[in-house]
């Protein structure tokens, strides 16, 4: 026997479809857990009074989908028992038709809190948001949880005031962030609305009104149907969205809130004159079959909507096929697959609370549910559907996000199918050339104005004055020309006088560099070289002819590329070259420190590759920073002369420039204070004499550096960073090494050890006569034997 409690439900609700009987609106299957049902299988009311006063409500006008998705449940409830997924227990329904009206919705749904035993545990429905906020504060005075398949009312989710309510569909806020993003994305920011006249309708209008403030989108009209279906005043506003409609040409955009019905009656009126209009459709109509009638789909326009995640409905297409009846080919087209989906769910997770309950009672006999323990089940409950796990949040809610879609016609027919795509799908860009704004784009060369009481969207378009050009189209500002043949663009050129000078003295520091690094290696073994603690060295080269390479990059025409390597490069090569400089001076000072204790721990603490890596650690992290924050770019600035422009890499970030600096000011202050300690240690270890002087004069030119950049206008403003580069570098060049070279090639007899040796000797007798001390008071037999110092500071070289 196929379906029996389908087909029974099937033949008590198809004589009503068929012969318009309105008594029937319950369907019961037994079991020995039962669950709910609220369904507007009705999608209007007939209210009459008696001649007594009694008021008499008939339900009227059946909605396929909407006998569909009661099926839906019922097909849902048959599986599960044909699985015997809850073992021994059975799992019964009671079905209520809603009739899309509040009244009839609370009324029916009192047969919910009636039925004892057994009571009904839970409740699948209503779809509409306006029916289950009614029905859900009526079942809390029972405790009964309410699961809602298409109730998406934002306010539903304060479990304070709806704590018996739970929905497997998204809050409202979501879809009206969709709706302003697909707005956004073509460019529609003049657009109407249509919506019911109800708690939903306005709360959505607000959501959407807050979303599409922040994208600059306006409101021309908003236009409200009553939510009641009562003919007179339903037909007067629909006349009048008419009106609203046709007298807003610059609207092509209308986005609607508004119920299947609402759309059928405004597409019957407007009669053709839509046909270059969009819709944007809420879930609430976004796949309705209803809305066209009499009229075809190319003369409304375009519908574009966005709809619920949708799931497999090939079960319930099975299900129907196998309900032998003429009508299911008619069921089988109202199939919505969201409405499958979700109600599915909803079965699916009232049936894992009750398995969760009934695993260590007995549920059938003694130990019956009652609905507070299966609302409190299903808050914790994960059920399963397709392979996939879900769970209700905090809220109650699932949000499993929207699909969009966009009606087509098939045949000449004009019937009608649905393409459902994701958000992010290129299948909707049929829509690109549509417009809809309240005033045209302003020309480059114009600026916008708002016109004087009217919203940000709608403005006039002035000419730019004299001097100013807008260069892209639609700005409020006036912006200067960045692209105009008659303002020629400046910069440091190539071929310029003075950046022929700078690169000159570029490459012949460059040169030296490379030539002091030659004669360095090829002396490797002198004591000159080892007493200037040669690896240091060789690094400290390196790093002087990157920071020369790095004065090419502030030449030329600047892209963004070039700003951000110019500053970057300088940065490290210097920090290395200034960090080198210190390991150099801390190597002198330990070796001529006298006190045993401090020269201990001095030689502990002294790690000459480490230091120099925490050195340029700090130096990485600024610049990193820098650059992935607000890096360096391009920066075009207006000049004096009304026919130039000044192209210039722009800092972007002053901190982090000064940033930069300063870091590198610091670590060249702490060289300066310990070179200056050793500024009198003998001739051949002059290091930190030299160091204090290369120290001093990148301190006068960096300070002078400061206010000069400030003041300086014009193309010549990167030659001032390279010339102040330039002298740093040429300044520890010239006192670092070339009196060590100087010594090399001109002086051999002075760099020999002997020569060395009597130095330090000289050295120390006067160091000792000046303190007034005997010379065998000195520690280490300084003085009595200059072996031990020189020898074997040079020697670890």
């Amino acid at each position: 026997m196929k379906h029996f409690l389908g087909c029974c439900f099937f033949y008590l609700v198809l004589p009503g479809l068929i012969f318009m009987v309105t008594g029937l609106d319950v369907a019961t299957a037994p079991g020995d857990i039962i669950i709910g049902g609220l369904f507007p299988i009705h999608e209007s009311v007939n209210v009459t009074q008696t001649s007594n006063g009694t008021e008499i409500r008939v339900c009227n006008r059946y909605v396929f989908t909407r006998l569909v998705q009661s099926l839906i449940m019922v097909q849902a409830v048959e599986e599960v028992n044909k699985r015997h997924e809850l073992g021994n227990l059975t799992l019964g329904y009671y079905i209520q038709d809603s009739c899309s009206d509040v009244t009839t919705a609370l009324k029916n749904s009192q047969n919910f809190m009636k039925r004892d035993p057994p009571p009904v545990v839970a409740v699948v429905g209503d779809y509409y948001s306006e029916i289950s906020i009614a029905v859900t504060r009526q079942l809390h005075l029972k405790y009964i949880p309410q699961i809602s398949y298409g109730a998406t009312f934002g306010l539903l989710s304060d479990k304070v005031r709806f704590p018996s309510f739970m929905r497997t569909v998204p809050e409202d806020d979501h879809q009206a962030r969709a709706i302003v993003e697909i707005l956004h994305h073509h460019n529609w920011n003049w657009v109407g609305v249509l919506t019911t006249d109800s708690t939903y309708g306005h709360y959505i209008v607000e959501r959407l009104q807050k979303h599409a403030a922040n994208k600059n989108i306006c409101f021309a009209f908003i236009s409200y149907f009553p939510d009641h279906l009562s003919h007179d005043p339903l037909q007067e506003s629909i006349r009048a969205a008419v009106k609203t409609i046709t007298e807003n040409p610059n609207v092509t955009v209308i986005v609607s809130f508004a119920r299947p019905h609402h759309m059928m009656y405004l597409f019957e009126h407007l009669q053709g004159r839509g046909r270059e209009k969009v819709w944007l459709a809420s879930d609430i109509w976004s796949e309705s079959m209803n809305v066209l009638k009499n009229p075809k789909l190319n003369e409304i326009g375009n519908v574009l909507g966005t709809t619920l995640k949708s799931g497999n409905s090939t079960r319930m297409k099975q299900y129907l096929k196998e309900l032998d009846n003429a009508k299911n080919r008619i069921l089988m087209s109202s199939i919505y697959p969201y409405a499958v989906f979700s109600i599915e769910l909803a079965v699916r997770a009232i049936v894992q609370a009750v398995s969760d309950l009934c695993i260590n009672r007995d549920c059938k006999t003694s130990q019956r549910l009652e609905p507070v323990e299966v609302r409190q089940a299903l808050r914790k409950a994960t059920f399963y559907l397709d392979g996939k796990n879900y769970t209700f949040d905090d809220k109650g809610d699932l949000n499993l996000g929207y699909d969009v879609v966009l009606w087509r016609q098939t045949s000449p027919n004009f019937l009608l199918s649905f393409s459902t795509f994701s958000f992010t799908s290129s299948n909707y860009f049929i829509l690109i050339s549509v417009v809809s704004r309240c005033s045209s784009t302003c020309r480059p060369g114009y600026r916008k104005q708002s016109a004087q009481g009217q919203p940000v969207c709608c403005y006039e378009c002035h000419k730019c004055p004299p001097d100013y050009f807008s260069n892209t189209s639609g700005v409020y500002q006036t912006k200067v020309l960045t692209l105009v043949a008659y303002r020629k663009t400046v910069f440091l050129y190539w071929s310029d006088i003075y950046h022929h000078v700078l690169q000159a003295f570029t490459a012949l520091g460059a040169l030296l560099t490379i030539i002091v690094w030659i004669i360095f290696l090829v002396r490797w073994k002198t004591p000159v070289v080892r007493a200037s603690v040669g690896p240091i060295c060789i690094i400290l080269l390196f790093s002087l002819l990157t920071t020369f390479v790095s004065v090419i990059l502030f030449g030329g025409k600047p892209n963004t590329k070039q700003c951000q390597a110019q500053q970057v490069l300088f940065g490290f090569s210097f920090t290395l070259c200034v960090s080198c400089i210190l390991v150099k001076s801390f190597k002198i000072i330990l070796a001529f420190e006298f006190d045993p204790t401090v020269k201990r721990t001095l030689e502990k603490l002294y790690k000459p590759y480490i230091i120099i890596a925490v050195c340029m650690a700090g130096q990485l992290v600024i610049c990193a920073l820098w650059l992935s924050l607000k890096s360096p770019k391009t920066r075009w600035v207006l000049l004096n002369k009304k026919d130039e422009r000044l192209l210039i890499c722009y800092e972007n970030s002053s901190p982090a420039f000064g940033a930069m600096l300063v870091y590198i000011g610091v670590l060249a202050l702490i060289c300066f204070a310990v070179a200056f300690k050793g500024r009198n240690l003998p001739q051949c270890y002059n290091d930190a004499k030299f160091i204090t002087f290369a120290m001093l004069i990148y301190f006068i030119c960096w300070i002078i550096f400061g206010p000069v950049y400030v003041s300086v206008k014009g193309r010549y403003l990167p030659a001032v960073e390279m010339v102040v580069i330039l002298i740093s570098a040429y300044g520890i060049l010239f006192c670092q090494f070339f009196v060590k070279c100087y010594i090399i090639l001109f002086k051999q007899e002075e760099n020999t050890v002997a020569a060395f040796r009597q130095n330090v000797r000289n050295f120390s007798l006067n160091e000792a006569w000046d303190q007034h001390k005997p010379t065998t008071g000195l520690p280490c037999g300084w003085g009595l034997n200059p072996r031990v110092l020189p020898l074997s500071y040079v020697a670890r070289q």
